[in-house]
């Protein structure tokens, strides 16, 4: 009796905590990317081809695809922003997408709540379709990838890529609007150093208006008893892009001696090749 009394009880504690454990056909995965200011993350599952053909056969031609496997593909950003050339809100969305052999659909859709394909596709719900080419790519790609790339402080490329297609959807974020409100709010409150410099290089770094530029990284450098190579780098390239050759190569130098000084071999050699570039 005791036997079987103990016998039941493994049943029944084996049944409680034991469950069989396998991987998933189509693997998980989970991105955090930063563009610029706005934060992107993706949540998507990868099938993989597995000597199928994919596109035009396994992912019919002309008809709305999951892009990937599983759940939805969810796609979540704290910015307005540019998808494919049509403004977003902030928000989270489920991606799909219709494949053809040329040309691609990319849906952004407000339900994501979905296993595949909603059940009723509804109009109202699409927030943006992106319209874009399919481009033939030479490798291989056996497990479906959808990544950031071709990133810049304000824009993106949303790349998917299986077997031999690429698909790039251009995203813009808000990033310029966002620090040049930042940098009105800070000027305006008793900026420090740190604060002239980081507005002098993003001025620089995008182009920006050069005199203004060369103004704060001068303010900045007016503040400092200790001049950090980096900021005397800097100083030097805005005085180099404005004309003033002598004073950049003076800075440069200094620039130099305060990196070997600090052990930082990749200033020095960047500061040696600018003043061979001008000719010091």
């Amino acid at each position: 009796m005791k036997k079987v009394f103990f016998i039941a009880m493994y049943l029944v504690v084996f049944g409680a905590f034991a469950q069989l454990q396998t991987p998933e056909p189509s693997t998980s995965t989970k991105i955090v990317q930063t563009i610029g200011l706005t934060e992107f993350q993706l949540e998507y599952a990868r099938p993989s081809a597995k000597d199928r053909a994919v596109f035009g056969n396994l992912v019919p031609y002309g008809k709305k695809w999951r892009t990937g496997a599983n759940l939805n593909t969810l796609i979540e950003f704290d910015d307005a922003i540019i998808f494919g050339g049509q403004e977003v809100k902030a928000g989270k969305y489920a991606i799909f997408s219709k494949p053809k052999p040329d040309q691609w659909k990319v849906y952004l859709y407000s339900d994501t709540d979905n296993w595949g394909l909603p059940e009723k596709w509804e109009e109202d719900k699409v927030v943006a379709v992106a319209q874009v080419n399919r481009k033939e790519i030479n490798n291989f790609i056996e497990t479906f990838s959808i990544n950031f790339n071709s990133i810049t402080t304000n824009t993106a490329h949303l790349q998917l890529e299986w077997e031999n297609t690429r698909v790039d959807i251009p995203i813009e974020v808000p990033t310029d609007l966002k620090v040049e409100a930042s940098i009105k709010e800070v000027m305006a409150n008793e900026p420090e150093a740190r604060d002239y410099y980081q507005a002098a290089a993003y001025y620089f770094e995008t182009k920006k208006d050069l005199d203004q530029a060369k103004d704060w990284i001068d303010t900045a450098m007016k503040q400092m008893h200790e001049k950090p190579f980096w900021m005397l780098r800097l100083q030097s390239l805005i005085h180099a892009e404005a004309g003033n050759k002598k004073s950049a190569i003076k800075l440069a130098k200094e620039s130099m001696k305060a990196a070997e000084k600090a052990g930082n071999d990749d200033y020095v050699k960047m500061n040696k090749d600018s003043l061979k570039e001008w000719g010091a």
